[in-house]
This record gives C-alpha cells, sequence and structure tokens, in this order.
C-alpha cells in the first residue's frame, strides 16, 4: 500500500499535487451545511447566513492558498481551487429543490471537465503542462459561447420557468455529458505522452500513432467527447437556441481542426495513417477529414 502511494506520489508532480489539493479545498464549500447544521438543501437557496459562509469559506481558501504555496504554484492552486469551488457551489444548487438545480448540474460538469483537463494532463504528459492546460483561456468564442448559454437560461428562466423544469430532459443531457467528457478522458490516458491540447508541427522521437483502445473506435476520440460534452451541456440546461447554436459551432471547429490535424499526422506517419484513416472513422457526422488525392 505504502509502495503504491508512493508510486501515485511520483507521477503526480508538485504542480499536479497541489491542483489536487487545491481543489478539494475549494470543494469543501459543499461541507457547509453540516457546519452550520443546516440542510443541504437550504444551501440551494442560501439566506444572508449562507451567503456569508460561502463567501467568508472562499476568501478564507484564498488566504489559506497564499500561505502555502509560492507564487508559480499558487497560480495553479487558485485555478485549481476556483474549479473546486464552483464544484462544491454546483453540488449546493443540485441538493436543492429551486429552478437552479439542473444548472448545478451544469456548474458540477463545467468544472470538473476543466478541472481534469489540468490534472490528466500532469498524469500523461507532464512536459507540456501549462497554466493553459486548464482551458479557461481556450478562446473568445469558446468564453462568448459559455456565457450566451448563461444568459439563455437566465432570461428562459424568468420568462418560461416550465421549461428548465424537464428532469428527464436534463437527465438526458447530464448522460451525454458523463459519455463525453469519460470518452475524452479515456482518450487522452490512451495516447498518454502523444496527446497535446496544441496541434505539433514537428514529430517528437517519442511520438507513435496510436490505434488501439477508443482510438480503434474512432480516430479522434476526445474531439468526439468533447463535441457531444458541449452538446450535452446545454441539453441539461434545456437551452434550445444553444443547443443548435453549440452543435453547429462545435461541428465546424472540429471540421476544422481534423483536417488541420490530419495534415500533420499523414506528414509524421505517411502510409501508415492513411491506412489507419481508411480503416476507421472520425467519429463526428459527416467529417470525414482531410482529402488526400492520389
Amino acid at each position: 500500500m505504502m509502495a503504491a502511494a508512493e508510486g501515485w506520489r511520483r507521477r503526480l508532480g508538485r504542480e499536479a499535487r497541489a491542483s489536487l489539493a487545491a481543489f478539494l479545498l475549494g470543494a469543501s464549500v459543499a461541507a457547509l451545511p453540516a457546519a452550520l447544521g443546516s440542510p443541504a438543501a437550504a444551501m440551494g437557496s442560501p439566506g444572508l447566513r449562507g451567503r456569508m459562509a460561502i463567501a467568508l469559506h472562499g476568501a478564507g481558501v484564498n488566504a489559506a492558498l497564499l500561505l502555502l504555496y509560492p507564487r508559480p504554484l499558487y497560480k495553479v492552486a487558485v485555478r485549481a481551487c476556483f474549479l473546486g469551488f464552483a464544484f462544491g457551489c454546483g453540488l449546493l444548487l443540485s441538493a436543492g429543490r429551486s429552478a437552479w438545480r439542473h444548472f448545478g448540474w451544469y456548474m458540477c460538469s463545467l468544472s470538473l471537465f476543466h478541472y481534469s483537463e489540468y490534472l490528466v494532463t500532469a498524469i500523461n504528459n507532464p512536459r507540456s503542462l501549462s497554466l493553459d492546460s486548464f482551458l479557461l483561456n481556450h478562446s473568445f468564442e469558446y468564453n462568448l459561447a459559455a456565457l450566451s448559454s448563461w444568459v439563455e437560461f437566465t432570461l428562459e428562466k424568468i420568462l418560461f420557468p416550465e421549461l428548465k423544469q424537464i428532469t428527464w430532459l436534463s437527465t438526458v443531457g447530464l448522460l451525454m455529458v458523463i459519455f463525453g467528457d469519460c470518452l475524452r478522458k479515456a482518450a487522452m490516458l490512451t495516447a498518454g505522452s502523444n496527446f497535446n491540447h496544441i496541434v505539433q508541427n514537428e514529430k517528437s522521437d517519442t511520438h507513435t500513432l496510436v490505434t488501439s483502445g477508443v482510438y480503434g473506435w474512432f480516430r479522434h476520440p476526445s474531439y468526439v467527447g468533447w463535441f457531444y460534452w458541449s452538446i450535452g451541456t446545454q441539453v441539461l440546461l434545456c437551452n434550445p437556441i444553444c443547443v443548435v447554436g453549440y452543435a453547429l459551432a462545435s461541428w465546424r471547429f472540429f471540421r476544422e481542426r481534423i483536417e488541420e490535424e490530419e495534415i500533420t499526422l499523414i506528414h509524421f506517419f505517411g502510409e501508415e495513417y492513411l491506412e489507419y484513416k481508411r480503416k476507421v472513422p472520425s467519429g463526428l457526422p459527416f467529417i470525414k477529414g482531410v482529402k488526400v488525392e492520389l
């Protein structure tokens, strides 16, 4: 047992260990109901006392991080803590019975997705690990899409509150989210050090073509997972406008990304990749990848 624990400790660098501790520290906000002697459902719609407790928890945790970590590690820890805090608040909303319950599911899904991107990168490919591995600053378009979904949810909650109470539909969305995120993380773990958030233009000495595991199902399982995860978040929120918008925008993004990536992969692996491409589909609807003229 001790040897296994030491093995995991060596595999997780100090950045990963700091991020995990900070994420759990932030998520401990979900324990406030027990600390205050209040039911978890009551914290889903907190009064003044509950809001003050949440604010004090956030301030106290941030102060602890400042004391515990030097500045480079603090930058990692504060981001992980923020995601953990969002996850914990999502759990509190999920435990309530208000119209914001499904938004709590969404908060848990979104925060866990971004944190696990960092953690799996830390395990798989620590040399490529950076603050960007959280994907919190993925792109302006990504952030705009997230903001749009929050605005749509809020407006429709006010104008059509019954639309946000379709539990079976939100459950379908949650299942899509779980499937998509699990598929993406399985792809990252299967690819190991071959996986990178940025398309590589130069082939490293250790770069190999991965065709086993989930890569035997789809050529781009990480993109397939992200595609269905992103649409699932909007099904979960019962956001009809963003469901369509996310589907179209994600499809276009991944079509261009796959074509760009496959040009590089053909350059790296030549006929080996072309044979793999002929046998295994991309996994995304109506996307065949780059066309190769013989």
